[in-house]
């Protein structure tokens, strides 16, 4: 994606001025920014360990560590959405005319937002 941006003033001269600022990179940073975490207080063994656990996989320790937080906090064997509503498809034998007959005679009205009122 090219974000194309070209505000109205003399680069040159601002650039001599030394307050030269690159908006486009401004901009295309802020679109691709990722959260980040930083740890504090990890041992020493527990850093070395990471290291060479890294290195047997042949990645980097931030590499290693995004894997291990990744099968931590999403593991494979979790059910997704998709595949639990077809599952239930399935167990209750839907067929194709079964599904048009529901999306037929479901309520085609836009939702409206929740009030708090």
């Amino acid at each position: 994606m090219q974000i194309r941006f070209r505000p109205r003033i003399n680069f040159l001269e601002t650039w001599r001025q030394g307050a030269y600022i690159d908006i486009n990179a401004i901009v295309f940073a802020r679109l691709i920014s990722m959260p980040a975490v930083t740890i504090r207080n990890l041992s020493d063994e527990t850093h070395r360990a990471l290291r060479v656990r890294a290195a047997h996989h042949g990645r980097s320790t931030e590499a290693e560590i995004r894997d291990i937080i990744e099968a931590a906090v999403r593991p494979s064997e979790r059910v997704k959405l998709g595949s639990l509503l077809a599952a239930i498809g399935r167990d209750a034998e839907l067929s194709n005319s079964d599904v048009e007959a529901l999306q037929q005679n479901r309520d085609k009205a836009p939702a409206e937002p929740m009030t708090f009122e």
